[in-house]
């Protein structure tokens, strides 16, 4: 077993930062598994299907990221790329709930 990861100025092997990577990653992964309730949550509370999509809330989800993002010194333009698929895919997954539970 690898022992838990260093903060990365602190890494000095490749091991270690993969390892903190790998747990960044599984923990990336419970958030968006949280984000994705929130999905289910409004295909249900969402009147109608048509509701799903709602291009000003994307713009203002996007807006947000890039924002934290440029707090952040991170790269606004990846973040609003990955964010850009993030909330697409999330549409996708809610009109697909929609569909499933009322459709």
């Amino acid at each position: 077993m690898i022992d838990p990861a260093p903060a990365p100025q602190d890494c000095t092997t490749m091991a270690q930062v993969r390892a903190g990577v790998d747990a960044l990653d599984r923990e990336l992964i419970a958030m968006l598994d949280h984000r994705f309730g929130y999905m289910r949550a409004a295909a249900r509370i969402k009147p109608t299907r048509d509701a799903v999509r709602d291009e000003r809330r994307k713009v203002e989800v996007i807006a947000g990221a890039v924002a934290e993002a440029d707090r952040c010194d991170l790269p606004a333009d990846t973040i609003a790329a990955m964010w850009e698929v993030l909330v697409e895919g999330s549409i996708a997954y809610e009109l697909a709930t929609w569909d499933q539970t009322r459709g």
